[in-house]
């Protein structure tokens, strides 16, 4: 989701809706933070990167290239690829401006490194 100020919406979301911060991060000159809304799944990113003001609806695929291969059949138009912590990503906008990423999990590991780091 993006955010004007990842720390200032984490703690709102924090002290007023009861969320559990997870992780914080500020690295490559961006800050993303982690929050927990519930016990399940999904959990909420704020990220400083992000353009716009509409949330990117993130889902991880068994194999990217597969999904991918599938959607442009469907006609839908890809964006560039790029790396995620937990592995290559992909991420269009629908024609009515939502925003969706695909990711395929190649690096489990990263859940495990990110919790409880807070660099902010």
């Amino acid at each position: 989701m993006p955010s004007r100020d990842v720390a200032a919406d984490r703690d709102q979301l924090v002290e007023r809706a009861g969320a559990t911060p997870v992780f914080a991060i500020e690295a490559f000159g961006a800050r993303v933070a982690m929050v927990a809304l519930g016990d399940g799944p999904p959990p909420l990113l704020l990220a400083d990167h992000l353009e716009g003001e509409r949330p990117v609806f993130v889902y991880r695929v068994p194999d990217l290239d597969r999904a991918m291969a599938e959607l442009e059949s469907r006609g839908v138009d890809p964006g560039p690829r790029f790396g995620i912590p937990h592995g290559p990503c992909c991420s269009f906008a629908m024609a009515g401006g939502h925003r969706i990423a695909l990711y395929e999990r190649t690096r489990p590991q990263a859940d495990e490194r990110f919790a409880g780091r807070h660099d902010f």
